[in-house]
Parts: structure tokens; sequence; C-alpha cells
């Protein structure tokens, strides 16, 4: 990034409206990683969980009020968040997610490198005139993004085919594999899932409870996998929007766990993760399981192929919206132990050496010299490398 030895790293500045869940997670990876390599890290974002963990690791944390969705109150967040600007004077701005990165790229305009994140685009969550706003919303807003970095090289094709010209990168998705990792599913079970006979299957999902992560579509697919697999258990881990009208639908084999501090036991107390997703962009949960040593059964939305070991596919991946399909996927993973351990142990190697956040945070920290050391050249990608890395 061009510093002599008396100059000072760089300061950045993330933003990022409210999140939780993989979000939250990528962000808080992102600023101690940044932090152990020296940089100087502020965070703009809402109190909560997320601002009091980023404290804990040390960051500069300021309060920026923002909400999920635009609306009303955008014009005060511009206002806010051009006062951040002012008052950290960053090197470089990084706006995570789509209400950030309007509210960011409107304050900035530019004038300061600016690295925008959709973590999804934001026009794949609506439909209609509100799509074809956020649509055109992308478009112009590039302009004000020296790069744009997406997580798997599918969200990048979902833009460039909305039309958004930007200039590119690629940077999948990275888990902590020192924190999460293999361990005995009878060692946490206990206390963690109620009433659970010993060696009963246990399929765990782990998210938002939101018409993007499509919790009814595995409710949907549940019965079906009871009739084949009598005695499964399943657990929603995570609250959302969507939680009361799945409570009202659940048989009595389906247990809310809630919101959790730590989803790490529930993923090794899982037989099998699912994620039945409408659309990601590169879903954290199902790397997080992966590095737990266990299989995964996943929609075939943005980034998931690219999420997976090759070997793992034909598995693992279903289309998306389809329970009859993700019924089979769960039970034949249930009722094949050879099968799942097989898939675990593959989905663990594949997450240690190509989905390591030590890769992420590195693959970020190149994209910002990039940024500071020049203009950006529109079209630049990192999609040969990381296409290198998943084939490897």
């Amino acid at each position: 990034m061009h510093q002599t030895a008396t100059s000072p790293p760089p300061r950045v500045l993330h933003l990022t409206q409210p999140v939780e869940g993989g979000v939250a997670e990528v962000v808080a990876a992102l600023t101690r990683a940044q932090l152990a390599a020296g940089l100087r890290v502020t965070v703009g974002c809402p109190g909560g969980a997320l601002a009091a963990a980023l404290r804990e690791s040390g960051a500069d944390v300021r309060r920026w009020e923002a909400t999920r969705a635009p609306g009303p109150s955008l014009a005060g967040e511009v206002r806010g968040a051009a006062r951040l600007l002012d008052t950290v004077r960053p090197d470089l701005v990084h706006a995570h997610s789509a209400k950030a990165g309007l509210a960011g790229r409107l304050a900035v305009r530019g004038r300061v490198p600016t690295v925008f994140q959709p973590h999804a685009w934001s026009f794949e969550a609506v439909g209609g005139a509100t799509a074809a706003l956020a649509v055109a919303w992308e478009r112009f807003g590039a302009r004000w993004a020296h790069r744009v970095v997406c997580v798997s090289e599918a969200e990048r094709v979902t833009g460039v085919c909305a039309g958004v010209r930007a200039a590119w990168a690629v940077v999948p998705n990275g888990v902590d594999c020192a924190r999460f990792g293999p361990a005995p599913a009878d060692a946490v079970r206990d206390g963690l899932v109620p009433a659970l006979e010993p060696g009963a299957p246990l399929v765990v999902c782990v998210g938002r409870l939101c018409a993007q992560k499509g919790q009814d579509v595995l409710l949907a697919a549940w019965d079906a996998v009871v009739r084949r697999v009598p005695g499964a258990r399943l657990a929603f881990v995570g609250d959302g929007p969507g939680g009361d009208r799945l409570r009202a639908r659940a048989p009595e084999s389906v247990l809310f766990a809630g919101a959790v501090a730590d989803p790490l036991p529930w993923y090794r107390a899982a037989d099998v993760v699912v994620l039945p997703s409408r659309w990601e962009g590169m879903a954290l949960a199902p790397l997080e399981a992966m590095a737990c040593g266990r299989p995964v059964v996943v929609t075939d939305v943005g980034g998931a192929r690219e999420s997976l070991p090759p070997s793992a596919v034909a598995d693992c991946l279903v289309p998306a919206a389809d329970p009859a399909a993700l019924a089979r996927a769960i039970a034949r993973l249930l009722g094949d132990a050879r099968l799942r351990a097989s898939l675990g142990a593959a989905g663990l190697d594949h997450v240690r050496s190509a989905h390591d956040v030590r890769h992420t945070a590195e693959a970020v920290a190149r994209v910002y010299r990039e940024v500071l050391g020049g203009r950006p050249t529109a079209g630049h990608a990192l999609t040969d490398e990381y296409r290198e890395s998943i084939h490897s």
C-alpha cells in the first residue's frame, strides 16, 4: 500500500447497516485480520452484538444509525456517513451490503477510494418496480466504487447480467478454521437438543428465518424426510421475520433454537447441515459446517456450487425451491453413515485449502493495495486466480 518506514498504515472505514449471521461474521473476521496486520480500522455501524464484538477485538467503532431497507431515513444516513468521513478521514471506505453501499457511496461519491461488497445483490430479494429501481441504482452507483468485491463468480456474473459495469474483484468467503473444527456429535448434544434419543438423526439449519434462507421449503420437505427416516429431528437455529409462520406450521419433530451467540455447537451436533436458500452470494453457514467436518445439503443458488468440493456436488446440491429434491438428498445422507463421513472429510479438506479466512483477508488486502495504488480499471477481476484456487 506504498507505505514508507515512517508513514502510518492506511485507515480503513467499514460501513455496515444492521447485520447478523453471515455478513456480521465476515465483517468481524475481516476487521480482526486487518487489525492483526497493522491497519488502522474504524467500523461505522449501529449498536448491538456486532459493535460489541468489534470493540472487544480492538476496532474503533463509531455509531452509524442505519436501517436494513431504503426509506425516509436514507437522507439522514447519508449525512451520518458524511460526518463519519469528516471525522475519521479514512484512506479507503469499504461498504458492506446493499443499504450501506447505497448510503456510503452517496456520501463518498468516489472522492475517497471505495470498495463495495454486496453480499448478495439487493435486486434478487425483491420484484417488480422495486427490483428495477435497485438494478438502476447498482448500475449508476458502480461509478463510485473503485472495486466491487463479490464473494463468488456467480455473484459477479449476476451483476454483469444485470448491466452493472464495475471494476470487479472476486474474493470467496472464508471461515476461521482455528475456531470451527470437528468434534464428536455426542459430546455436544447433551443439553443442546431436548428429548433427543441416543443416535437419533439430527438435521440443523443455521440462518436468519426469512424468505431468502428458504426455511419454508425445508419445512415443506420435512414430512417426506421423517417418513423415510423415522425419529429424525430438525433444528432451526436463528430468528427473523419468518419465525412465527414457520412455528405455526412445524410438527413436534422440529425444534426452534432461536438466535444463538455461537452456532458452533449446533454444527458439531448435526448429522447433516442444510441451507435451502433462494438466493445468496456465497453463504457462510455451509462453509462453517464443512469446517466442522459435517456434510451439507445446499440449493443451487449463487456461490453454492463454488463453495462445495467438486466431488460433493452430486450428493449435496439440489435445485432451489424444490421440496421433493431436498427431501431425497437429506434422507439419503441420513441413511448412509459412510457417505456422510466421506462427504464430511472432503468438505473439511476443501474449506481448509480454499476457504480459510486468512486467504480471504490476504485477497482483500491485495484489492486494497490495487485501489490505493492507482485508478481502477473497468472490468478488472481476480477471477482467474480464484478459479485456480477452487480447482487445485
